[in-house]
């Protein structure tokens, strides 16, 4: 996502709720003519209106469903919606010599959903000449980090020791992080999902900035730009699993007890990591250990009597040994090596 000095302008969170609400009012079976001059009003009010209608509509908008549900139940479906791409020469022409319509004038004819379908079978005849499924296996060993960009567009920063699988296809960009850490730059494409599963959570988006941090006790989702829809993979039987929308500077936890509680989360606190340090704030050293553990040779644990304690700082990784012991000496702890395969910090003995 580029803010409006690269041409595209992102809508406020406002203006997505605002689309939001639009989708389902149209959708609705009491929609009347002075609804679609108001919305015709409203998205030609600003481009931003128009790009949050786009990325609302893509991302949460299964369009025939929308009109019989409440905004609060909302979930992704993600069927393509209206593309802003201009049309080929021949396509602008036919557009042209169909009586030339308006806006309002193809919501009122059904022309939004018409357009739907257009954009699916454009979508549909680009990958018709390419293989059906493109999968690919991107790895990093322990103290490497490497930097990827996919057939579409979409960046990549795997972190140390992090596995990615990709798997793309004429109806999905899909992607399961197997293992470690990932902050994904996604290439915007409405009519085509990218996903990403990672442990017990299941991602969503269209095109945006967020990175994934899979633990074994749970996955980290943190945006940096645009939107992000984050569910579970699966829940308990008979139950729709739950998912919720990030917006910019938002962070959520899933793991086996479903999804955590969103909360605020920054750039600088999010990649940390891609500049080669790990930064923490009040962080519990059980926590802060997960994510040391990536660059250790021989990983960390914490007595469960100091697993709570809160650990803040800026620490360095180009050390990780050095690090694990100023991490123990910032909150006066022993280190244990007594087991070659694990160090253990413990309260010092008094």
């Amino acid at each position: 996502m580029v803010n409006s000095a690269g041409g595209q302008i992102n809508p406020s969170e406002e203006q997505l709720d605002q689309a939001c609400a639009w989708i389902a009012r149209l959708r609705s079976d009491a929609v009347s003519a002075a609804d679609r001059r108001e919305f015709a009003s409203w998205i030609g009010g600003s481009a931003a209106n128009r790009r949050a209608f786009d990325e609302m509509s893509g991302l949460w908008g299964d369009l025939g469903a929308l009109g019989h549900m409440p905004i609060d139940q909302l979930f992704p479906e993600s069927l393509p919606t209206v593309s802003t791409r201009p049309a080929p020469e021949g396509r602008r022409k036919a557009s042209a010599d169909n009586g030339g319509w308006g806006w309002a004038q193809w919501l009122s004819g059904g022309g939004l959903v018409a357009a739907c379908l257009v954009v699916t079978l454009w979508v549909g005849n680009q990958w018709l000449a390419e293989d059906a499924v493109n999968q690919q296996v991107y790895t990093t060993v322990v103290g490497e980090t490497r930097t990827v960009t996919l057939t579409d567009g979409t960046r990549v920063q795997l972190n140390t020791n992090s596995e990615l699988q990709v798997s793309y296809s004429r109806e999905e960009r899909r992607t399961t992080l197997l293992r470690g850490e990932a902050f994904f730059d996604v290439e915007r494409q409405t009519a085509r999902p990218f996903t990403v599963a990672a442990g017990k959570a299941k991602i969503r988006v269209l095109g945006t900035e967020f990175n994934v941090e899979r633990n074994p006790d749970n996955t980290r989702v943190s945006v940096t730009g645009g939107v992000v829809s984050v569910s579970e993979s699966s829940s308990a039987s008979g139950l729709r699993p739950e998912s919720v929308k990030l917006v910019k500077n938002q962070k959520v936890s899933v793991s086996g007890s479903g999804l955590g509680q969103v909360s605020a989360t920054s750039a600088d606190e999010a990649l940390d990591w891609t500049r080669g340090v790990l930064v923490f704030d009040r962080t519990p050293l059980e926590e802060a250990l997960e994510e040391l553990n990536r660059y250790l040779p021989i990983p960390a644990a914490a007595d469960a009597s100091v697993r709570e304690r809160k650990l803040s700082g800026t620490f360095e990784l180009s050390d990780p040994d050095n690090t694990l012991k100023a991490i123990a000496a910032a909150l006066d702890l022993q280190e244990d090596r007594s087991n070659p395969d694990l160090t253990l910090l413990s309260p010092k003995p008094n």
